[in-house]
């Protein structure tokens, strides 16, 4: 029997959910989970540009984390910093787009400087585009693009009747971007927490009950042995 032919999907959004319970898990402080999830984007990332994924999109903070303690909270403003600063000479040498989407305001200065300069660096890039999820939130999103849409119509641009899911979708984060086809959830829970509401309409998802400092190659590639199986009819019959 022949193996199937494996089509990789063009664009993979993963919620890294469960850093806090691995450290439990092992008798660990919490932050030790976050710094291994650290290392598994890393990993992720170099897979992804292997397979020539054209996206990757990782759920990094939402907009409801800020609840966390006030401890992890500084402390993962802290990894993101270090990430930013220490990994964009790596992204820009292979050929990585830096992108992060979500609300900067509550960021410090020197975060959202670290960040514009590895965006920046990396703009011009032309393999995998990464996007970054930080203080982002779906509903977010799609508040803010009607917002734009709204001051259109009161402006005398547009007209509400002449308002499509294309009109409205381009005023959202990741608009450029083909939409995620495959989600895949570490941690063994089963929701979309809020993250890529209009985006994901159609995207397969894959759930896996390993905390995400676990995450490997091989379950990424199993995830995308599974997707390759799916019969993707986005509401049609074949």
């Amino acid at each position: 029997m022949s193996n199937p032919i494996i089509i990789n999907p063009k664009h993979i959004a993963i919620i890294m959910d469960g850093n806090g319970r691995w450290a439990k898990a092992k008798g660990l402080p919490r932050a030790f989970g976050h710094k291994k999830g650290m290392d598994c984007v890393r990993l992720t990332v170099e897979a992804c540009s292997e397979k020539n994924i054209e996206a990757l999109t990782l759920f990094a903070f939402s907009t409801e984390n800020w609840n966390r303690p006030e401890e992890e909270v500084g402390y993962l403003m802290k990894l993101f910093l270090i990430m930013m600063k220490s990994e964009a000479q790596k992204l820009n040498k292979n050929n990585v787009k830096l992108r992060v989407i979500g609300d900067r305001n509550r960021f410090s200065d020197k975060l959202k400087k670290a960040m514009l300069d590895a965006e920046s660096l990396t703009k011009n890039n032309t393999g995998l585009s990464l996007n970054i999820a930080a203080n982002y939130g779906g509903r977010m999103d799609i508040t803010k693009a009607t917002k734009v849409l709204c001051r259109r119509v009161a402006k005398g641009e547009l007209n509400p009747e002449n308002i499509t899911e294309e009109i409205l979708q381009a005023e959202l984060a990741l608009s450029d971007l083909p939409e995620p086809d495959l989600l895949i959830r570490t941690g063994g829970e089963k929701r979309v927490s809020n993250f890529l509401l209009w985006q994901l309409a159609y995207a397969e998802y894959y759930l896996i009950d390993s905390y995400w400092p676990d995450f490997d190659k091989q379950m990424l590639d199993k995830a995308i042995i599974s997707f390759s199986l799916r019969q993707r009819r986005f509401g049609k019959i074949l």
